[in-house]
């Protein structure tokens, strides 16, 4: 899912709080702006482009930023839709103006900038400040070309978990408490498989076990070790063993009845929530305040959240610096600031953007969370836990363009409209080839 509509739907912060909007749209819609170096008064202006509610300005960083740094002005500029903004910002980088300070980029696009634009923007592994040893492994090598320049600081990640309805699952004879509830599929989707034919088999009537098949297919592939790409940067879609664990494993809760035949960000999808119609879903931390949006009062305390089989991760971006800049120093220092462990726990505080800096998990923002609507369940220690159990996963240029293709071409017909799954799988891959060339 692409950090857009993640931010856009993640609604609520993890503390209760309503995310009640966007960031302002800049004023020429794009996704670079003005880099000058006057900002008034001998003042440096740094301009920060960004897509959707990206949070950092919302949870005061840049207010605080400039109060430890008076001659620093910071202006952002945002553009709604990363669809519209990311096209630009390559535009951009080819043309090296008409760019911001500092760009950040959402986690499906990075490949493309570690793979062919990393010689546009500056190493800010070198930058000052930065300790590599305080952030996720995986999610450094994510921001690294293969040459070993880190061009995007990571600042935030969606590691995943189970939430699950306990007023469901009690009535199906199921156990409630979360550390029972993740013991019954710990450490194999396929355990999964089999809690989801227990539970149809004493279900509320009308209640489906899972939302829908495409998303514990996407759920399996993000916790594999090789997706898409393998190591050496190829495609390896067809014979992946992670995408085939993926595809099976859903198509047998399509096929075993035990999806709602739902598309996750449909309407459908949002009153289904409503509804009570299906019992657990995979789900980052950001999505904690869409769940709680869409389920509301009523469902207080009915959801919880339990680990996941294995975890994977949904979400998260970066900030860069384009070598174009004007202030490429300062830029880096405030990059290097913003994402530092200590503000990234400010930032999941106050926006539940959980921080890809694992020293920050020790801060008591993050390891004393708890969200009352899920039953004050510990989300700073059970993300903790699933962030540093994510695989360092080879991303690529089209890994969006795959993942949307099983999903929307194949699985979605299997689960939807009874299509064999070989039927699924063929159409998919075609359309695939298709849109990759190959």
């Amino acid at each position: 899912m692409p950090r857009t509509t993640v931010v856009l739907a993640a609604v609520a912060a993890l503390a209760g709080g309503a995310l009640t909007g966007c960031a302002e749209d800049s004023d020429d819609k794009d996704a670079g702006g003005s880099s000058g170096g006057g900002g008034g008064g001998g003042k440096t202006t740094l301009t920060v482009g960004v897509f959707g509610a990206f949070g950092l300005q919302e949870a005061g960083l840049y207010a605080e930023y400039e109060k430890l740094h008076p001659d620093i002005n910071i202006k952002q500029n945002s553009v709604q839709r990363n669809e519209n903004y990311w096209p630009a910002l390559l535009t951009h980088l080819s043309s090296g103006s008409g760019l911001s300070d500092i760009q950040a980029v959402e986690v499906g696009n990075v490949a493309e900038l570690t793979g062919s634009h990393a010689d546009k923007l500056m190493d800010l592994g070198k930058a000052p400040g930065v300790d590599k040893n305080a952030y996720l492994d995986w999610k450094w090598k994510q921001g690294t070309s293969k040459d070993g320049k880190t061009i995007g600081l990571g600042t935030d990640v969606g590691p995943t978990g189970i939430c699950y309805r306990k007023d469901l699952f009690k009535k199906a004879g199921l156990p409630t408490d979360r550390e029972a509830v993740g013991k019954l599929w710990a450490g194999d989707w396929s355990k999964y498989l089999q809690a989801g034919k227990r539970f149809k088999e004493k279900a509320p009537k009308g209640v489906a076990f899972v939302d829908g098949a495409a998303g514990v297919m996407a759920a399996v592939h993000a916790s594999g070790k090789e997706k898409f790409y393998d190591a050496d940067g190829e495609l390896i879609y067809k014979d992946s063993p992670t995408v085939k664990e993926g595809w099976n494993i859903a198509a047998q809760f399509a096929e075993a009845g035990l999806t709602a035949k739902l598309q996750q960000f449909q309407p459908s999808w949002d009153q289904a929530f409503a509804n009570g119609s299906f019992a657990t879903v995979t789900c980052p931390p950001w999505m904690l305040g869409y769940i709680k949006d869409k389920a509301g009062a009523k469902a207080e305390d009915q959801w919880d959240v339990a680990s996941a089989p294995r975890p994977g991760n949904w979400g998260g971006s970066f900030l860069t610096v384009p070598e174009a800049g004007k202030n490429k120093e300062e830029a880096a220092k405030l990059v290097a600031w913003l994402t530092a462990p200590r503000q990234q726990a400010k930032l999941f505080d106050k926006r539940a953007s959980f921080p890809s800096a694992s020293a920050a998990y020790d801060l008591p923002e993050v390891k004393d969370a708890k969200n009352p609507y899920f039953g004050d369940a510990p989300v700073g220690r059970i993300f903790s836990k699933a962030a540093e159990g994510v695989p360092v996963q080879p991303i690529g240029p089209k890994d969006g363009i795959i993942q949307q293709y099983l999903a929307d071409v194949g699985m979605l017909g299997v689960d939807q409209k009874g299509t064999s799954p070989d039927k699924g799988w063929d159409k998919a891959m075609k359309t695939i080839d298709n849109a990759l060339d190959q």
